[in-house]
């Protein structure tokens, strides 16, 4: 079932921040829904960090939301667009946002931090928390190294784990690869070489031959793909299980690719609270593509 809910873009009057508004843009136009263009005003250091103030500033007031309209003026391709002025502390209230969207856009660093960050805190947060799959989009020029196999023509990637899937994020994967017709690149890392510990000290090679786990792996992954598949006919798929660290697989795919998807962390009994993991972290950190996170559907985590 499709939806009405808007595409947000968080602006903050930055170079980043325009080229996540230009993301949004298309995908809002893919989706055929409208744009929400949102910039929240910092609070000042004593003010009450977690709450809207009273009577928020209008849009017109904003000289961010002015940047803005003033970048799309003349432009004859743009969805319904949205302008919404809040002020607050950024990182607690862009991710509320999330409850109300598709989607929360932002760019990978915003004016405030440190020019050495890779990400902010502001799309940290958001990727950690939004109800709704945030998209961080980075800056042009980030190198990636490693080979790996790629089909010609637009690509989407997305890391399946085969011992744990995120039907959430296949789905997510699925749907952006057929608004943007392209191919779904899925890579489904398995750890190797397989180690077993006898006495300390001494490791013996393993049972298991390296060709009979990629073999498992790809056998799992097709399975989890199988009903996706068939919602999305027109969507090529190339799976891949491949050796190794997922996050480093993923990172070098994201070479030339439109998006990257992964999944957050499902909450752990012993650990409650919202995690982003530390695969979704380390492609947000390293990607050269934007990068899609996307929370496991209600009640799973």
């Amino acid at each position: 079932m499709s939806s009405t809910l808007p595409v947000i873009a968080a602006v903050d009057g930055s170079a980043d921040s325009l080229r996540a508004l230009d993301w949004a843009l298309d995908d809002a136009r893919r989706r055929a829904v409208p744009l929400r263009v949102v910039h929240v005003r910092q609070y000042a250091a004593w003010a009450q960090p977690d709450i809207l103030a009273a009577g928020p500033p209008e849009p017109g007031d904003d000289p961010v939301l002015g940047q803005v309209r003033t970048y799309l003026k003349g432009r004859t391709d743009l969805p319904a667009v949205e302008y919404h002025g809040l002020e607050g502390v950024p990182g607690a209230l862009l991710p509320e946002l999330g409850t109300g969207a598709q989607l929360l856009v932002l760019g990978s660093r915003g004016r405030g931090g440190f020019a050495s960050l890779l990400l902010g805190s502001n799309g940290m947060a958001a990727a950690r928390d939004a109800e709704c799959p945030v998209v961080v989009v980075p800056r042009p020029g980030r190198e990636v190294h490693g080979d790996v196999p790629v089909e010609s023509g637009p690509r989407v990637v997305v890391g399946l784990q085969v011992d744990s899937p995120d039907e959430a994020t296949l789905a997510f994967a699925f749907t952006e690869a057929g608004l943007r017709g392209a191919r779904l690149h899925v890579v489904a890392a398995y750890m190797w070489p397989v180690q077993t510990w006898t006495t300390p000290g001494e490791l013996t090679p393993p049972l298991i031959d390296q060709h009979a786990i990629e073999s498992q792996t790809w056998t799992l992954a097709e399975g989890f793909l199988t009903p996706h598949r068939s919602r999305h006919p027109d969507v090529p798929v190339d799976t891949y299980a491949m050796p190794g660290d997922a996050a480093g697989q993923l990172v070098a795919a994201s070479k030339d690719a439109r998006l990257v998807v992964v999944g957050r962390h499902r909450r752990r009994l012993l650990a409650p609270a919202r995690m982003m993991g530390s695969v979704a972290q380390a492609v947000l950190l390293h990607a050269a593509a934007p990068v899609a996170v996307v929370p496991p559907v209600m009640g799973e985590e």
